[in-house]
This record gives structure tokens, C-alpha cells and sequence, in this order.
């Protein structure tokens, strides 16, 4: 127990150290990124810090199994160096049974990442993105979902716009029993609109079936309305704003995932894209656990056999191998290939089967 205790607490301090190695790299490297894309808005320097420390917890959170895995990788060197993994061998501790404290260390931080780490990294997500599209354009558009439908806001320097759908085609470009009411800068209410669909065009939208009520003091709505079977109106808004509106998977909280992939689906969206995710982040500590085999397959040797470099770049190279399955997997399951099941938790197995290979040959031989 002793020992587990020493090789947890000595991985834990190298997870630690290459976080905060990490982290100042990317914060650096994050700040002339906000530079280069904010400058020309009139962003200051507080507001750029601002901006980077909301964004680099999403890129902490997005490496985490690389730098679990090069933890993997300083502890084993570590101890091959002191010749204390020659010395645990030689007191009959197998390498399998040397592993069990780095993979529960593992498991610990893919547990904490999935249900402390992801909400936080959603809610910093989220608010960079509000704070870098009021610096972009004020904050001009915005959509929410809920399930009495979805409502989207879209303004100019002429006022503002508030769209209101019972629910949309899987790709955001139609929206059905749709209701547009027009807003005159600080004057309230001055049109209202509605239709059966509205179709998103390259700056316009195209109501069918619309029927249109003034709301100008001093004249009645209903005998002033007009109907008309195609009407068309500007539109500032574009498939790729409402898209990016209905937010990337991670700017969601895994608590709240289930319930906005039910509201996603009741409005007519897709959302096997945050299935997929969801499925992903809930295999997460199992993927850690993977990358510990990884780089333990390679490196549970001593230094004096030589090697060491070798060893380490093929590691790196299954590494990455993994990694790039596992985002291959990632994108058939989000485009209906593969099942979503299996796009989110065979990567996983199959790099634990695939490590422990080598780890039982040099065990038994």
C-alpha cells in the first residue's frame, strides 16, 4: 500500500507540474491570439486577458489525455532512471500491479474532469462567446431554445428583431409557424408578422403564407394587416450564425446535456452531434486510463537497455495514433456511420487492449 501511495503521489506532482507547464504556454500563446483578432475592434489589454483566461480551459480541457499521458511518461523515466522500477521488479511486484495507482490516479481525474472540469469549462465557454460577440458586433444576434420552441434575435442600427419558430428543419435554413416582431431602436413594438415558414436566403428571409399587423399608435392592427403569400425581409443573420448560436457541445454542461438534446430534438434540430459528445465525455476516464497503458507499454524498462528515445517517440506515435482514431470515430458517429455507442467507447477499449499487449509480453514473456 506504501508503494501504491508513492507512485500515485509521485505521478499526481508530474500531472501537476506539466498542467501548469501547459497552461502558462497556452495562456501565452492565447493572449496574441485575442491580440490578433480583437485589435481591430478596440479591445483593451484587460479585456483580452479577460477573453484568454475564459478561453484556455476549454484547450486544458481538450489536451487532458496528453498530458496524462506524458505524466505517464516523466513518472516511468523517472523511476527507470533511480532504478526504483528494477527494485520494485525485483521484490516480485509485477508491472501490471505497478500501474494500479498511476490508473487510479488516472480514473480520479477522468471522473473530476467529467463532472467538475466540463461544467466549468461550459460556463467559461459560453461567456466568451457572449463577451467576443458583443465586441465583434454589440451582441446583434442571439438564439435560445426552449421547449415552446426557439426564439432568435437579429438587430441593425435600425432596431432590433425578435423571431419566434414552433420548431426548424434539421439544418437551421426553415423555420415553421414562425412570428417576427420589428422593434424601432427605444420606441417598442412598431410590426409583427406571422407566418407559416420562413425560409433563411443569403441576407433575407422568405415568409410564406405571412400575414402583417402595424403596431403604430393611432392605427388598428387588425384592419391595417395585410396578408401576403410570399413576403420577403432582410435578415442579418446566416446558417452558420445560428448554428454556432445553438453552441458547440462543450459550452454545454454535462448535467444539463440530456435535457438540451431533448430540447434540440423538440425544436426539429439534430442533435446526434451532442449524443455523440455526451457518449464521449462520460468515456473519458476510461480514454485516460488508455493513454496511462500507452506510454507505460513503452518506458517500464531501465535505462541501461537502451533505447530510451526510441521507446519514447513510439509511445508518442501510438499516442497520437489513438488520438486521431478516437476523433475520426468522433466525426462517423456525429455523421450517422457508425453508432454512437461505438464511435464513444471503442476507441478507448481498443487502446487498453492494444497496450496491454506489449505489457503482458514483457511480463510473462
Amino acid at each position: 500500500m506504501i508503494l501504491h501511495i508513492y507512485f500515485a503521489r509521485r505521478f499526481a506532482m508530474a500531472f501537476l507540474y506539466l498542467t501548469g507547464i501547459f497552461y502558462a504556454i497556452i495562456m501565452l500563446f492565447d493572449l496574441l491570439d485575442q491580440t490578433r483578432k480583437f485589435s481591430a475592434f478596440g479591445v483593451t489589454l484587460r479585456q483580452r486577458i479577460e477573453l484568454t483566461f475564459l478561453n484556455v480551459p476549454e484547450a486544458i480541457n481538450l489536451i487532458l489525455p496528453l498530458i496524462i499521458f506524458f505524466a505517464t511518461i516523466v513518472l516511468f523515466l523517472g523511476l527507470a532512471r533511480s532504478s526504483e522500477l528494477v527494485v520494485t521488479r525485483a521484490a516480485g511486484r509485477s508491472a501490471i500491479r505497478a500501474l494500479m495507482a498511476p490508473l487510479v490516479v488516472a480514473l480520479i481525474v477522468g471522473v473530476l474532469a467529467v463532472s467538475m472540469l466540463n461544467p466549468i469549462v461550459a460556463a467559461t465557454s459560453k461567456r466568451y462567446a457572449s463577451l467576443a460577440e458583443t465586441y465583434r458586433s454589440g451582441g446583434a444576434s442571439a438564439l435560445s431554445i426552449s421547449f415552446e420552441g426557439l426564439w432568435l434575435r437579429q438587430g441593425n442600427l435600425d432596431g432590433q428583431t425578435v423571431i419566434r419558430a414552433a420548431r426548424s428543419n434539421a439544418d437551421a435554413s426553415v423555420l415553421y409557424d414562425v412570428t417576427f416582431i420589428d422593434f424601432a431602436g427605444e420606441s417598442g413594438p412598431i410590426r409583427r408578422i406571422e407566418a407559416a415558414s420562413a425560409a433563411l436566403g443569403d441576407g433575407e428571409w422568405s415568409l410564406r403564407q405571412a400575414k402583417v399587423w402595424p403596431l403604430v399608435s393611432g392605427l388598428n392592427p387588425e384592419g391595417n394587416a395585410a396578408t401576403h403569400e410570399i413576403l420577403k425581409g432582410p435578415s442579418t443573420l446566416t446558417l452558420d450564425s445560428i448554428r454556432e448560436s445553438l453552441g458547440t457541445p462543450s459550452s454545454i454542461s454535462i448535467w444539463d446535456m440530456q435535457y438540451f438534446i431533448n430540447q434540440l430534438e423538440q425544436s426539429g434540430f439534430s442533435a446526434r452531434r451532442h449524443k455523440v459528445w455526451f457518449q464521449t465525455e462520460l468515456a473519458r476516464p476510461l480514454f485516460l486510463m488508455a493513454m496511462v497503458l500507452v506510454a507505460s507499454a513503452f518506458t517500464m524498462h531501465h535505462t541501461r537497455f537502451g533505447g530510451t528515445g526510441t521507446a519514447v517517440l513510439s509511445a508518442i506515435l501510438m499516442a497520437f495514433g489513438v488520438y486521431f482514431i478516437r476523433s475520426f470515430a468522433q466525426i462517423l458517429g456525429e455523421n450517422g456511420q457508425i453508432p454512437i455507442a461505438l464511435a464513444a467507447w471503442a476507441p478507448p477499449i481498443a487502446a487498453i487492449c492494444l497496450a496491454l499487449g506489449p505489457l503482458l509480453h514483457s511480463e510473462d514473456g
